[in-house]
């Protein structure tokens, strides 16, 4: 079990005709050595508002540790969603940003 503390996050809501799931979308900002990373949790099972953090539970175990000043998308999780939006057209499904988070 993993903990993650992201620089940028945002909440996605996945909609399909037989579900919906809402997801961390979780990024990190690469140095000189190394580039952008990201990570997309497998679902929100629980969470909890603290005073300067949300935290959340998947359900593969993992909890995300997100800062309230650092909901957002970097740039390279912009192009990502992008590209998720575009294929999630052809497939019948929505994916939405949540905004309670912010």
């Amino acid at each position: 079990m993993s903990v993650y503390t992201p620089e940028r996050w945002v909440v996605l809501e996945f909609v399909t005709p037989k579900e919906t799931i809402q997801k961390v979308f979780a990024g990190w900002y690469g140095g000189y050595l190394d580039g952008n990373s990201w990570k997309l949790n497998s679902g929100n099972k629980a969470e909890r508002e603290l005073d300067d953090r949300w935290e959340f539970d998947g359900y593969s175990g993992s909890t995300y540790v997100c800062h309230k000043g650092a909901y957002g998308l970097s740039g390279h999780m912009s192009s990502l969603l992008s590209g998720w939006l575009e294929q999630a057209k052809k497939e019948n499904v929505t994916i939405n940003i949540l905004d309670k988070y912010t």
